[in-house]
């Protein structure tokens, strides 16, 4: 039952996360053309995004090493496993530049003051990187789940 629980919120996580990442993005270009009003719905997507985040890596961790479901050596020996993490990396590593700019629009907005939007074509930029990565991940975990490419 636990298992089926942690592999349902997993899910979960994309759709909230793929929304999140999605409409941050489509906040994103209304701010670029303008649309300073949509700054709070951008922060309202990040906030979803960063939860989606926190509930893949925490039910992704419980379902790969917890013994809940598959063995640890089921992913551990798993191409596509490696794969998958290198993308979920790849996904974090380019969440550096929008969650410090993120953090620095909110403290703004706490001030009163307006945010820097002078990198906006850059947080556009990976924001798309990052949406493209995330509808890719699924294959991946399709791949995984169903044993292909084991490490013998």
């Amino acid at each position: 039952m636990l298992g089926a629980l942690l592999s349902a919120l997993h899910v979960l996580a994309l759709g909230i996360g793929l929304g999140a990442v999605f409409a941050r993005g489509r906040g994103l270009r209304g701010v670029a053309a303008g649309r300073m009003e949509l700054v709070k719905t951008v922060l309202f997507a990040d906030a979803l995004w960063g939860i989606a985040a926190g509930l893949w890596l925490l039910t992704g961790l419980l379902r790969a090493f917890g013994g809940v479901e598959k063995s640890t050596g089921f992913y551990l020996f798993n191409v596509f496993f490696w794969i998958k993490m290198a993308l979920f990396a790849a996904v974090f590593a380019l969440e550096v530049v929008p969650m410090t700019t993120f953090l620095g629009w909110r403290s703004a907005i706490k001030r009163g003051a307006p945010p820097d939007t002078r990198t906006i074509s850059k947080l556009i930029r990976v924001n798309d990187a990052e949406t493209a990565i995330v509808v890719i991940i699924p294959f991946v975990a399709a791949a995984m789940a169903r044993g292909l490419w084991l490490i013998p």
